[in-house]
């Protein structure tokens, strides 16, 4: 009898390869007498998944072909989501509109992250190493390189709406501020750096979530992280939406972006991730967020 397979392919950021956890269990579930090998770009998120067979690094497939594909049953699911047009047209989340691509039913899956015993102990030891409980925010997002723009205006918070946030709770918590290298820091927060060059690895970043108490964060990964933890958080979206990138269990906070401008840079999506300039759609003074609002989700987490 031949080998049975799933071979599950993603390409993309950290947020979206935890979303894709979901779509990995849904293609688990419609094909539960097949194993489930993935293939992406950060393995620590599909790692310790125990509906998951195997995980390879794009470009450490060596023998590939002929473990899994030659001469056995493998089903493949290797396209990209973005563009279909219930993503486009904003109609399903994402994890829905992925599963429907391949023709798979939709039973509710949600993303998933697993920690050992081992790594939630350590990870605590790290984290809670004071009296205080513990909140993260995360003001800066996507590419994390050291040449990345600091600040991409479609994502990120208002560094001066954040250090509003971090000056309310500062002496209540110990305040951990998720950004990149050359982005601004905020002061009474603790700057966690999500980059390459820093020590920490997915599995050590997301144990913060896990054991925060209170998290304000974007449209990024660590909302997702934080969806599949099963942990409310307050999200703030400027040009994304999170009726395709959120999760019901945040609080969703969004601005009301007006659309009576053109946007000479835009294609199949309204906003480009990484905030074009001059599509920036706000008044230079005006304040996008009401901030006794995302106190108020803040004190209800």
């Amino acid at each position: 009898m031949k080998s049975k397979y799933c071979i599950f392919h993603v390409q993309g950021g950290i947020g979206k390869h935890i979303a894709a956890t979901a779509v990995a269990k849904a293609i688990k579930n419609n094909y539960p007498d097949r194993k489930l090998i993935v293939v992406c770009v950060w393995t620590d998120v599909f790692i310790n998944l125990t509906f998951v067979d195997r995980v390879y690094p794009l470009g450490g497939t060596q023998y590939f072909y002929q473990n899994y594909i030659q001469d056995k049953d493998s089903f493949i699911f290797a396209n990209e989501p973005y563009y279909t047009t219930d993503h486009v047209n904003k109609k399903l989340p994402l994890v829905q509109s992925w599963c429907k691509m391949y023709g798979i039913e939709y039973k509710g899956e949600k993303p998933e992250i697993r920690f050992n015993k081992l790594q939630t102990n350590i990870s605590k030891q790290y984290w809670c190493q004071g009296k205080k409980p513990v909140m993260v925010i995360h003001t800066n997002g996507g590419v994390q390189t050291t040449d990345a723009k600091p600040y991409m205006w479609a994502r990120d918070m208002p560094l001066d709406l954040a250090q509003r946030i971090v000056d309310h709770y500062k002496d209540e918590y110990h305040i951990y501020q998720v950004t990149k290298l050359n982005s601004q820091k905020l002061e009474g927060a603790q700057h966690i750096f999500a980059t390459q060059e820093q020590a920490y690895n997915l599995t050590e970043l997301f144990s913060l979530i896990l054991h925060s108490k209170k998290r304000v964060l974007i449209d990024s990964c660590l909302q997702h992280c934080a969806a599949a933890l099963r942990l409310k958080s307050t999200v703030l979206w400027n040009g994304t939406s999170p009726k395709i990138f959120g999760y019901e269990l945040h609080d969703n906070i969004s601005t009301e972006i007006p659309y009576d401008f053109k946007l000479p840079g835009s294609y199949l999506f309204d906003f480009d991730f990484n905030g074009i300039e001059q599509e920036y759609p706000f008044e230079e003074d005006e304040e996008i967020f009401n901030f006794d609002k995302i106190i108020e989700s803040i004190d209800n987490q």
